[in-house]
């Protein structure tokens, strides 16, 4: 089951509201690539609150100049660290179990 914190039902809105970000700002962000809303059928955008925190970490980057793209590269190159990182966990718990068979 996913935790609360991953399930997208914060409308945009509410997302203004508690980052402080402009919904032009918001969806800018998305459209960089730094943020994944869910669309309804009707097209009306939902966050969650990994997404919010994420916005203010960018928030607060742009806030130290830090630009847009050097933000997306970061975050890019933590999540391909984080995937290595679970790879080789996965690695190291099926090498040990293998192991003891």
């Amino acid at each position: 089951m996913d935790s609360y914190k991953h399930k997208k039902v914060i409308t945009i809105g509410i997302v203004n509201e508690l980052t402080g970000l402009s919904e032009r700002q918001i969806r800018y962000y998305e459209e960089c690539g730094l943020i994944f809303p869910k669309r309804s059928k009707l097209g009306t955008r939902h966050y969650s609150f990994t997404d919010i925190e994420t916005l203010i970490q960018i928030a607060d980057k742009r806030e130290e100049g830090v630009q847009t793209n050097e933000i997306k590269r970061d975050f890019n190159n933590k999540k391909k660290r984080s995937d290595i990182r679970d790879e080789m966990l996965r690695g190291q718990i099926n090498s040990h179990f293998n192991r003891r068979r």
